[in-house]
């Protein structure tokens, strides 16, 4: 089994993981096992329980079930699982993940691809191979972790939060990932737009006007009351907190909103492109 090199270059991601190396280092002490022996115990290496030890590689969650059982834990080791799964993810996701989960309401207007919370797995592959300079096969398959395991906001059906999607026609109709892919994506929209929480909007290319020609970008509602904007372009994400700019991008998008088809003028859409794919 291969585990991901851990790339902590944020100071988060470092405490997080600086206390899991200790807790499993004193507790394989403590039950007086050296490396060699804990690796046989937990079925792993001995080159990899060092690595992990040393703060080179994340431990994968079942890396810390075995080693919750095998030192008799009683779930202490196990509980760590999830700060660890979040550290797993590049930092500006993490940030991104939690403003998202944070929100009562997410807004967004997509006009290159799908956005990325609608996104299936095989779809955000294709986006996330364009990249150039392209990702390690690591990074790769860290990248698309990251994407699904935002979706679930999106798919929680006990939430409380809504969203606003405008998809401009071009992602439909942009083959990304091939005829497969591109079905797949088209049929998961069909899907997420019968949610009850969830308003699909497409913008028609026969629209003459289109006020999102200068790109994509999100606004967020937060339980506060307070609304923050999202943009990201290249390998730049920012996040747009200055009050004056954040009406801008309300206004903004309530003009993309009233230009784009209605939900149910939108799926007729969607079903048209599935059926010419």
């Amino acid at each position: 089994m291969t585990e991901w090199e851990a790339g902590l270059d944020d100071e988060e991601a470092g405490a997080v993981m600086r206390t899991v190396v200790r807790q499993l280092k004193l507790w394989r002490e403590s039950a007086g096992l050296t490396q060699a022996e804990f690796g046989v115990a937990i079925g792993y290496g001995e080159e990899l329980v060092s690595s992990v030890e040393r703060g080179r590689r994340i431990p994968r969650p079942e890396y810390l079930d075995r080693a919750d059982e095998a030192l008799g834990a009683g779930g202490k080791i196990a509980a760590l699982k999830q700060e660890v799964a979040e550290v797993r993810y590049p930092k500006k996701v993490r940030d991104l993940k939690k403003l998202e989960a944070g929100a009562v309401e997410l807004c967004a207007y997509n006009n290159s691809v799908v956005h990325g919370l609608l996104q299936t797995e095989g779809y955000a592959r294709a986006v996330l191979s364009a990249r150039r300079p392209p990702f390690t096969t690591d990074q790769l398959e860290q990248q698309v972790a990251a994407r699904v395991a935002r979706q679930g906001i999106v798919t929680d059906t006990t939430a409380q939060s809504v969203f606003s999607f405008v998809q401009c026609e071009s992602t439909l109709r942009r083959p990304i990932g091939g005829k497969m892919v591109m079905r797949g994506q088209l049929e998961r929209l069909r899907e997420v737009s019968e949610f009850r929480n969830v308003d699909l909007q497409v913008l028609p290319l026969r629209c003459e006007e289109n006020s999102g020609l200068d790109g994509s970008f999100r606004l967020l509602r937060l339980a506060d009351g307070t609304t923050v904007g999202h943009v990201e372009v290249a390998h730049i994400s920012r996040v747009i907190a200055e009050p004056k700019e954040v009406q801008l991008l309300n206004i903004q998008y309530g003009i993309i909103r009233a230009q784009a088809l209605s939900p149910r003028e939108s799926m007729a859409l969607i079903e048209k492109a599935l059926g010419e794919t």
